[in-house]
């Protein structure tokens, strides 16, 4: 595997381990469980940041001169971790509801 695709793999492995996090986040706002919640969210944020660093080293590469060939696979996992932004904001709602504020 090549340093680009290795990179698309790292980005969609770590967003699906963030996406199974804010989900169980979510789960845990709708039992109004606000602590089990906010330990899931802390733990998609290690993964949403793990994905972040692997998309900056694609963005210093390019910026650095290298020639980053957009593929499909790169689409897709810029793709996954954008939709991954946006499930974050809507589970932070969640438990916000829940604590009550």
């Amino acid at each position: 595997m090549e340093g680009l695709e290795l990179i698309c793999f790292k980005i969609i492995a770590s967003v699906g381990e963030a996406r199974n996090s804010l989900l169980n986040a979510y789960r845990h706002a709708k039992r109004k469980n606000v602590e089990e919640a906010k330990k899931c969210m802390q733990e998609a944020e290690e993964f949403f940041n793990k994905a972040h660093q692997a998309h900056a080293e694609l963005i210093t590469q390019e910026a650095s001169g290298e020639n980053i060939s957009v593929n499909l696979l790169l689409v897709h996992a810029e793709d996954q971790l954008m939709s991954i932004e946006t499930l974050k904001i809507i589970v932070e709602e969640e438990i916000l509801f829940a604590e009550g504020l």
